[in-house]
């Protein structure tokens, strides 16, 4: 890499040096021809003594013309398209040259026509526009003419925003040497911009427009390049680009068009979140930093997929200390170098254990002693739960109990449950056994000093076992994509999103809350596979096949993110919600987690009529024998 660098760097300065000499020429016959346009172009007439002047300063005046130039850049914008702002540059040093060109006639006592200064700099200055222009141009035609004698190598591409980002791809793509493709039109939804082009691309209408344009100018690829667009102007339109079977790519976002950083490589595939049609989730980061910065911070189930995204935004938050504990060492280990080579300033310690272990956990909690504790260790996956329910009451459960009995004995100021929506009516094990996990927290919440919170939030795009990589991968292998009911819906965010929440809930918690987020509009699942095939560049039921196969065990059509009992109060963050405690008896609730404990203990097969006993929105699906 370093030498491919070092090879582009000599061939850029190749490239000035040589405009460098063509400038000199330049100046040279632009001074010339003004002494000559003076006498008439009459050679014979020029004043002998004019001639010797000008042979005497013209090599000092090309030189003093290139270090201004330079100075002005004109050397390091060579590369890049031709714009106004370069325009500028070239107006600014001649204007510069001017008042250099008077003060050293005065000081060295030069004697010259007066219009052999004004024709001399305009000249000059024409030349100089005119050989960064012509080396555009004719870069260009080489690039056009190579097209037409390789059309087999051409890719037709259409730009979707005719504004700065568009604007930059499109020279990019017309004036880069390595780029087989070619922008045959633009998009954009400003009426005022239809018909009228953009480095030479045609702005052919709105949106409306894409399908027909994407047929007449046989387009392979579409690009998205409106970063400042909202979400759900970025969902509508890609949702037209997705049946029109091309490669659809994005914009990454405006940071990089503020940066300067917009170019054909740093584009990237669409993704699932782009079509979800939801801005994303906004959180005070500031409250966030105060809440973190400078106490120690252990998370559990630190190598996870919330947990270590949990652990990369505390350690951006100046902790005192982040611990990360977990029972697989190879995830516990993957986030610890990523934090180490991220923040090598991070007081980290990574531990393994379980939070079954009572043991481990007090010894941890009292060599350490966390203020905060995130909890995100647990069985999650419905239908494995469902198939080892005893698994899943041990693991969520009682591992929450003894974390939750650990930093209220040792002294934890706040203890944040990671909680779901499948807590809400469960219809499955390992939703139930989040909701006892609520439980849990509630409780202790009022028999200790620590304030336990629990936040509640839906599926999370690209996590372990989400449908997303499911879909993924099926996809690449060539289908079919499966998908279990045609009308399942479910509620989704990204994982940033996700550990957002929780961390402004654990900011926001007084304790014994049930932080809950507005997800928006729930998806469905069918139209979610449908648009990763068709963005794939494959037609669904055509190429890829789609088979339903049935709701699995514990699994329900829609998820739910409130139980009405528990109301509903908001907070600063309109998107984040509270539901209110439950009313429950404590010692009745310690008696039924005891004979969970004993019932796991034993491998009793009647687990879950028994969690539904203390759960009465659980409604089981009991297998009959």
């Amino acid at each position: 890499m370093i030498n491919k660098q070092r090879g582009f760097d000599l061939a850029l300065r190749k490239k000035a040096l040589i405009i460098a000499a063509v400038d000199v020429l330049s100046i040279c016959i632009a001074f010339f021809a003004a002494l000559w346009l003076r006498f008439d172009f009459q050679f014979n007439a020029i004043d002998p003594e004019y001639l010797k002047t000008y042979v005497r300063v013209i090599l000092p005046w090309c030189a003093i013309s290139i270090v201004t130039f330079s100075l002005f850049g004109l050397y390091n914008s060579i590369w890049s398209f031709v714009s106004t702002d370069e325009l500028m540059r070239v107006l600014e040093s001649y204007g510069v040259l001017s008042i250099v060109a008077f003060v050293l006639t005065h000081l060295m006592d030069i004697h010259m026509p007066k219009s052999f200064y004004v024709m001399g700099l305009t000249v000059s200055g024409m030349f100089t526009l005119a050989i960064r222009f012509g080396w555009r141009m004719l870069r260009y035609v080489r690039q056009h003419l190579a097209g037409l004698s390789h059309p087999n190598f051409q890719e037709n591409v259409m730009i979707i925003g005719a504004g700065e980002a568009g604007k930059v791809l499109v020279s990019e793509f017309t004036t880069s040497a390595y780029i087989k493709s070619r922008v045959c039109c633009l998009i954009d939804d400003n009426p005022v911009k239809w018909g009228k082009r953009l480095g030479g691309v045609t702005i052919v209408g709105g949106r409306d427009e894409i399908p027909a344009a994407v047929e007449k100018y046989h387009i392979h690829r579409i690009i998205y390049a409106i970063p400042s667009g909202s979400a759900q102007t970025k969902k509508e339109i890609l949702d037209i680009c997705s049946t029109t079977g091309c490669q659809v790519q994005v914009v990454p976002g405006m940071y990089q068009l503020v940066n300067g950083d917009i170019s054909v490589s740093k584009l990237r595939k669409v993704d699932i979140q782009d079509l979800l049609g939801r801005e994303p989730i906004k959180v005070n980061l500031d409250e966030i930093l105060n809440f973190i910065s400078g106490k120690v911070v252990l998370v559990t189930g630190g190598g996870g997929s919330i947990g270590s995204e949990l652990c990369r935004q505390i350690a951006k938050s100046n902790p005192k200390q982040l611990i990360i504990f977990d029972i697989y060492e190879n995830n516990a280990y993957d986030i610890q170098m990523e934090l180490q080579r991220a923040y090598p300033d991070l007081n980290l310690v990574t531990l393994i254990g379980s939070v079954r272990n009572t043991a481990r956990v007090d010894y941890v909690l009292d060599t350490y002693r966390p203020e905060l504790v995130f909890h995100a260790a647990a069985h999650k996956h419905v239908p494995l739960m469902e198939d080892s329910p005893n698994e899943a009451i041990k693991n969520n459960v009682f591992g929450t109990y003894k974390m939750a009995k650990a930093a209220a004995a040792h002294g934890v100021k706040r203890f944040v449950l990671i909680s779901t929506d499948k807590a809400v009516n469960p219809t499955n094990i390992m939703g139930a056994s989040k909701r006892l996990c609520e439980m849990v927290v509630q409780m202790m919440n009022r028999e200790s000093d620590t304030e336990f919170v629990a936040v509640r939030f839906g599926n999370v795009l690209g996590s372990n076992g989400s449908v997303i990589p499911l879909f993924k991968k099926q996809i690449e292998a060539g289908g079919p994509v499966t998908v279990t009911h045609p009308d399942i819906i479910r509620y989704f965010m990204t994982i940033p999103e996700a550990v957002s929440l929780v961390l402004q809930a654990g900011y926001y918690a007084k304790g014994g809350e049930i932080f809950v987020l507005d997800m928006g509009e729930p998806v469905k699942i069918d139209d979610m596979a449908r648009n990763l095939i068709r963005l794939s560049g494959y037609e669904p039921d055509v190429d890829i096949k789609i088979e339903y196969t049935g709701l699995r065990p514990g699994e329900k059509l829609y998820e739910e993110l409130l139980m009405k009992e528990e109301g509903l109060q908001e907070t600063a963050n309109k998107l984040i919600h509270i539901g209110k405690p439950i009313e429950m008896d404590d010692e009745k609730f310690k008696e039924q987690l005891a004979r969970l404990d004993a019932a796991y203990r034993i491998e009793a097969c009647n687990m879950k009529e028994l969690v539904a006993e203390i759960v009465p929105t659980y409604h089981p699906q009991i297998p009959v024998k």
